[in-house]
């Protein structure tokens, strides 16, 4: 018996156990498809939190069903409770969104709903698929093409991970959605036409990968020291020229070198900041901290996430309210902290 059957034994096993009350043994037979279900929930609903909500809501409608399952794959069943899980949660509620969406838009009267970042962490799941799997999935989660999907309908961004990310079949697709092969199809083609005019054309896994190691090493401990320093001249010498900046939940957001250095004029030039290397969305990211003078210690300020044009920086987020200890950093610098000379030989980079 194959490594293979041995495996598809153990799930049935397991399967029947579960199905027998052993609620253990449900645990262990849906273990290995969490975290890949949470990344699936994620592009789906553009937020972390919402996607530990839907994948639990998930197991737990699972294992009140686990009666009725019949269909031959587990992993087919759960994304199917999954994908519309999300689908209810997006009818309740606007698309997550960064403040560069309302380029040529009026400003939202109510407060936007802001997209949120991924911490890679949360993407070692990927690891143990096959070069080209695992390339799509860190892909798929990279912050331009999360953002993308949120301009797609519910159902035409559920039809497109289903079937360009995940690989299900038309067929396979139509079954989960409970829809037919052409209504997929034509969704399929709509929300590529919309993705395409939206994510770029080269994602941050190919610019990273050409970059290698050493050269992205050298870019984030340039620009963490340009910030460190105050060097705004230098920050800006970073940027390509089209270059954008943004913090959300903050609405207004900077384009080009012009508006960027005068937004730097203050937020760099006249702080004390501390970087520390993160990796989130498969991309370059930091931990930022700033002085503060009651706490005698350098507090969290956000993290920025950055998107890389060979060794430029053609856009920063900022997201001021995530939390750092999520992204595997602390939650304070102490006075004394390194700053970016240290950068080299720090692990994720």
């Amino acid at each position: 018996m194959g490594p293979e059957s041995t495996g598809e034994v153990a799930v049935a096993q397991l399967l029947a156990a579960a199905r027998a009350g052993d609620g253990t043994a449900f645990s262990r037979l849906v273990a290995p498809l969490r975290d890949e279900l949470r990344a699936h929930c994620y592009r789906m609903l553009g937020s972390v939190h919402d996607a530990e909500d839907a994948v639990q809501d998930t197991l737990d409608r699972a294992w009140r069903a686990l009666d009725r399952f019949e269909d031959r794959s587990v992993r087919a069943w759960l994304y199917r409770i999954a994908t519309n899980r999300a689908l209810t949660l997006l009818a309740r509620r606007g698309r997550r969104e960064l403040p560069t969406d309302f380029a040529g838009r009026d400003v939202p009267a109510v407060e936007a709903v802001w997209l949120e970042p991924y911490p890679d962490r949360l993407m070692a799941w990927s690891t143990e698929l096959d070069p080209e799997a695992r390339a799509i999935a860190r892909e798929s989660t990279e912050l331009a093409f999360v953002a993308a999907l949120q301009h797609l309908p519910p159902r035409q961004r559920a039809v497109l991970l289903l079937r360009d990310v995940l690989g299900y079949a038309a067929g396979e697709t139509a079954d989960l959605l409970d829809t037919t092969v052409a209504a997929v199809n034509s969704a399929l083609q709509r929300a590529r036409r919309i993705v395409a005019d939206r994510a770029p054309s080269v994602s941050q896994q190919r610019i990273l990968a050409e970059l290698g190691d050493a050269a992205l090493r050298e870019v984030a401990r340039r620009y963490a020291a340009a910030w460190e320093s105050g060097d705004v001249d230098a920050i800006v010498a970073m940027l390509t020229e089209d270059a954008r900046y943004s913090m959300p939940p903050l609405i207004a957001w900077y384009e080009g070198h012009e508006q960027i250095r005068g937004f730097l004029a203050d937020a760099a030039g006249r702080r004390r900041w501390r970087f520390r290397p993160a990796r989130a969305n498969g991309q370059l990211a930091f931990g930022t901290y700033l002085w503060n003078d009651a706490a005698s210690a350098y507090l969290p300020a956000g993290l920025d996430l950055l998107v890389l044009r060979g060794q430029r920086v053609a856009e920063v987020v900022s997201f001021l309210d995530a939390r750092l200890p999520a992204f595997q950093l602390p939650d304070r610098l102490p006075v004394g902290a390194g700053g970016s000379d240290d950068f080299a030989g720090r692990p994720g980079l």
